[in-house]
């Protein structure tokens, strides 16, 4: 992984440990409905934006690698970014 982008994912992952960990307790302790909604919607964001750091890497990488390769690398290239965007076999 790009050193930067490992440990930008790294503090992601570890806010989002903290965010899980708190709507645990919110639900346990029997929170209003709407704000544990809110803080699992902030989850989904923080998991987003974890997904956008995953995906530059790749692209950065991998995929960068696969396409100056060509052939059967570019297309799996192609494969798996359509898979990431649950675009393959539709």
């Amino acid at each position: 992984m790009i050193d930067d982008i490992k440990k930008r994912a790294l503090h992601r992952t570890s806010i989002l440990e903290g965010q899980l960990r708190g709507v645990t307790k919110m639900i346990e302790s029997e929170e209003y409905c709407m704000d544990i909604i809110t803080q699992s919607r902030a989850i989904q964001r923080s998991l987003e934006s974890l997904n956008r750091l995953l995906l530059e890497n790749h692209l950065r990488t991998h995929v960068a690698h696969m396409f100056e390769e060509g052939g059967e690398d570019r297309e799996r290239a192609v494969e798996e970014l359509l898979r990431a965007f649950d675009f393959a076999g539709k």
